[in-house]
């Protein structure tokens, strides 16, 4: 490379770097076809990998079969029973994944994420109390109810950290560690809730403590993924602003950012992804935390890149981790959020280990 000119030669390192993001994106996108076909294939009626898409694009299409034949059956089962389950594992791993993101970037930490700052906690609090109490913050009854139960649970965390770190600077280790404080409030105050619950009630709130695709209908994915797209949307916009926070808040401040305004805006939308989401597949670890990290081990730190690729990562890891829960004690199925939980607390492990100093760098 002696003898090319500077100009050319970075022109054919940036060719190189849009290659490689090309690929691992793309290869990414297969492995969740792959891995959500080969979960279509436990079906229970023999339905092959190919023939599982086949019924599926045929049903898309609005293809009909003739009553109660075999083939009618076959795409009635798929459809309605394992379609919902993929569908609400792609949109869990793509929102919790952007909470991620943007937490990473707001609180220039790579350990933030729902999990580590009181949000989970808050929405499964709020959660719970619609549940087992039937109290909610607003007179709506049903799921949409413990929806908005569970978004002001998860407001509550995200003001208060917002509130302190405007009023004291901190650190974002220090920030982190309120979070971890909050969490710890949150999970007893849930405690103390179901500790009154009737059998019943509580079986249904403990659903939420560990995260499942179990039972999952087309109705339960409505709102997750209404709200998944329109906060996948909003964050692919702001990945310049959220490119700033990652140099720091002086530097933000100094290119021009409203640090305050944009850091509430961005606690506010995690709030509400993750509050979506939690309330009807229960708390789910590690997504936000590894695949964030995992992009940026591949192809660095620019959120316009890691944004939509950390979506399909968080997408193929929670499709895998349902895929396990399902063969392990088959015909039985384990909790998808045991299985995120014992897999990938290794794996972060494994990348803080591995990755080097500094955030917003290829890790």
């Amino acid at each position: 490379m002696e003898g090319i000119p500077t100009e050319d030669r970075v022109d054919a390192d940036y060719r190189s770097y849009l290659v490689r993001k090309v690929i691992f994106i793309i290869g990414v996108l297969i492995g969740c076809i792959v891995v959500a076909g080969i979960s279509l294939t436990i079906n229970g009626r023999g339905i092959e990998f190919f023939d599982c898409y086949e019924y599926i694009i045929k049903h898309i299409l609005g293809y009909e079969y003739e009553y109660r034949t075999e083939d009618w059956f076959n795409d009635y089962v798929l459809w309605n029973t394992y379609m919902p389950r993929v569908v609400i594992a792609i949109v869990s791993g793509c929102g919790l994944a952007i909470c991620g993101v943007i937490m990473q970037s707001v609180f220039s930490n790579p350990l933030a994420d729902p999990y580590t700052t009181g949000v989970s906690d808050g929405a499964t609090l709020g959660a719970t109390m619609a549940i087992v109490s039937g109290l909610t913050f607003a007179n709506v009854a049903g799921s949409l109810g413990v929806v908005i139960n569970a978004f002001i649970g998860a407001l509550v965390p995200a003001v208060i950290i917002i509130l302190i770190s405007g009023a004291v600077r901190l650190s974002p280790a220090t920030m982190i560690l309120i979070g971890v404080a909050l969490s710890g409030v949150f999970s007893g105050l849930q405690t103390l809730v179901m500790y009154s619950a009737d059998p019943e009630e509580l079986t249904a709130a403990l659903r939420w403590g560990i995260g499942s695709f179990n039972q999952i209908q087309w109705s339960d994915c409505v709102i997750p993924a209404l709200v998944t797209v329109i906060g996948s949307v909003l964050s692919i916009f702001m990945y310049r602003n959220l490119n700033l926070l990652t140099l720091g808040e002086a530097s933000a401040k100094s290119l021009g950012l409203d640090v305050e305004q944009f850091k509430s805006l961005c606690m506010v939308l995690v709030a509400f992804m993750a509050a979506a989401i939690i309330c009807y597949v229960g708390i789910i670890g590690f997504v936000g935390l590894i695949s964030p990290h995992f992009v940026r081990m591949i192809l660095g730190g620019d959120n316009k890149y890691v944004i939509p690729a950390s979506m399909l990562v968080g997408s193929f890891f929670l499709l895998a981790s349902d895929l396990i829960a399902r063969l392990v004690v088959f015909p039985d199925e384990l909790r998808v959020g045991l299985i995120m939980s014992v897999v990938g607390a290794p794996i972060f492990l494994y990348m803080i280990v591995k990755r080097k100093k500094g955030y917003g760098e290829v890790f």
